[in-house]
């Protein structure tokens, strides 16, 4: 990036430090402000506008997380960069944690100070890319479905076109990949739009519920049905029923549920009569129906009458290219669901997400990106901030095979050290924090 007309503020006790840094920037094209009082700092602050605010950590008239919080409550979006001794670095992780961008351990290179100036610029003009591009970018599709991937845009486009009939859809997939979202999308696309949309977890109910819940039941059928009440089938109207997880119904239920199909017709709990039904179904399933097929668990026919259109909706890792997107939605959704106010996502903690394996897809990210929002102090998202499983069946592998194949321990740690820095996209900061050594270290080791 550029260093042209990026306007710094350098703060420190030290005169000979502020002049050396100063003149240091000055000569890769930075136009510094040198300080030695915070007070002063601050005012300029005040009426000034820097693109970034490197600070010693310990200073006689102020700590710098005073400093920060007072510079966070006159401009929240200031940038600012701490310069700690190795002792204090436990104050400057807080530091981090409270909103700084970075921090470098004294004694430094100018070279090491200026990648984190690099970085922290680099990032915030990231961050405001976001701002931009959720403003001017379209709507994905109704029901806010992400779908720029090639594998998603092939599944929507069987979903457009199965929306103008009315044939049984059967939708499959991994758990949390977001088959109701689908569903959701081929009705919200149909001709029934206007009707309602109905929903059923075959797996949430008790067997004995779940006739009743469907079919509906007559007064006085069982000890609990005090009154007549219409079933799904019924309340759905000319709209659809979506019936997820429906490999787990019982198979006396499958019955019922094929005559429902074929016939339009279905007879509540308890009544004699059928009532007629016009409900368009869609079912979905994260289990293999060929298998339970096999060992008896589904009825061939019911099977064959729902998997009239079948979609197959992928896992995400086979459409990293939806995770940015998705995430964006998500840390929408967040920000409103908890009053935040959360930009976006750094460089490195978005890396974390596109090459992260998501095992529990589409609900996976949802969650972590909503548990992060309502658990930051910044306004941007980092890598610490995203709270992934332990991979500690990754690691136990790595050890494995190195046993096995008599690795020597310096190629064990190499390979941890590589896997660490790639898991925190470069951020050597966080990777230190990881590994448990400081960055000279880290530094020291990635260059051998």
């Amino acid at each position: 990036m550029s260093s042209s007309a990026r306007k710094l503020l350098v703060l420190d006790d030290d005169p000979g430090v502020v002049d050396f840094l100063c003149e240091s920037l000055g000569e890769k094209g930075y136009q510094t402000v040198g300080l030695t009082s915070p007070h002063e700092a601050l005012a300029r602050v005040r009426n000034e506008e820097f693109d970034l605010v490197i600070t010693d950590m310990e200073m006689p008239e102020m700590r710098g997380t005073e400093l920060l919080t007072a510079i966070q409550e006159e401009r929240p979006s200031q940038l600012v960069l701490f310069i700690t001794a190795f002792g204090s670095i436990e104050s400057a992780v807080a530091a981090v944690k409270a909103g700084a961008c970075d921090f470098v351990t004294k004694p430094f290179k100018i070279e090491v100070l200026l990648l984190a100036i690099e970085r922290a610029l680099r990032e915030r003009q990231m961050r405001r890319e976001i701002v931009r591009l959720r403003t001017a970018l379209p709507t994905e599709a109704p029901g806010e479905l992400v779908a720029r991937s090639p594998a998603m845009r092939k599944v929507l486009d069987v979903a457009r076109r199965a929306a103008r009939s009315d044939a049984t859809v059967l939708l499959t997939g991994e758990t949390g990949t977001g088959k109701s979202c689908l569903a959701r999308f081929i009705h919200d696309t149909s001709s029934r739009r206007d009707s309602p949309f109905t929903q059923l977890n075959c797996a949430a109910l008790p067997t004995s519920l779940i006739e009743s819940e469907l079919f509906g039941v007559k007064r006085g059928a069982f000890t609990d049905a005090k009154e007549d009440r219409v079933g799904l089938f019924v309340s759905a109207g000319n709209g659809t029923l979506f019936l997820d997880e429906v490999g787990e119904l019982p198979l006396a239920t499958q019955a019922k549920l094929l005559h429902a199909l074929e016939t339009g017709r279905v007879r509540p709990v308890g009544a004699t009569a059928e009532v007629a039904v016009r409900a368009r179904v869609i079912a979905a399933t994260n289990q293999p129906l060929e298998a339970l097929l096999r060992a008896g668990q589904f009825r061939p026919d019911l099977y064959y009458r729902l998997n009239v259109i079948r979609l197959e909706v992928p896992p995400l890792r086979e459409r990293r290219e939806d995770v940015v997107p998705l995430s964006d939605l998500f840390l929408s959704r967040a920000n409103d669901r908890h009053s935040r106010e959360v930009l976006g996502l750094s460089a490195a903690a978005m890396k974390r997400l596109t090459s992260y394996s998501w095992p529990g897809n589409v609900r996976e990210l949802a969650n972590l990106i909503e548990r992060a929002v309502a658990l930051s102090e910044h306004d941007t998202l980092l890598p610490e901030d995203l709270d992934f499983p332990r991979k500690e069946d990754e690691v136990t592998a790595l050890l494995m095979t190195g046993a096995e194949k008599g690795v020597p321990l310096e190629e064990v740690e190499r390979a941890y050290i590589r896997r660490v820095v790639e898991a925190h996209g470069g951020n050597k900061a966080a990777a230190a924090r990881v590994l448990g050594i400081d960055r000279r270290t880290l530094h020291r080791k990635v260059e051998e």
